[in-house]
């Protein structure tokens, strides 16, 4: 496994951490969301999509349905990208960003993290 890049992004007081993976086997991914999770253990919502040769995955860890995973994963695929994985890390800040705001939040940092 190996971090490509890491930013953020602060959207009505939420911040968004992203972090793009270079990944050697889909193994890595769980090892990669402990190490987050225990480093972020305050964040309300870790998510993140991958793609792995003929496998992919996403998951929007208690976000509403397909606002957070599914923006994550087309980024990828509109990129292109293969055995890459982002993960989003998100710090409530209060307000409610609605389905919309999320997505756009969502894939605006997967977008920068990826460039």
């Amino acid at each position: 496994m190996k971090l490509i890049k890491q930013d953020e992004l602060i959207i009505k007081k939420s911040k968004f951490i992203g972090y793009y993976y270079d990944l050697d086997n889909v193994e890595e991914v769980k090892d990669i969301l402990n190490i987050l999770k225990k480093e972020h253990k305050k964040a309300k919502h870790i998510v993140y999509a991958y793609k792995f040769d003929n496998t992919a995955k996403k998951c929007d860890d208690k976000e509403p349905a397909n606002t957070a995973g599914t923006p994550i994963y087309n980024i990828l695929e509109k990129k292109n990208l293969n055995r890459k994985l982002i993960v989003v890390v998100r710090y409530f800040g209060g307000i409610k960003l609605g389905a919309g705001g999320l997505i756009r939040a969502y894939s605006g940092i997967a977008n920068i993290v990826s460039n």
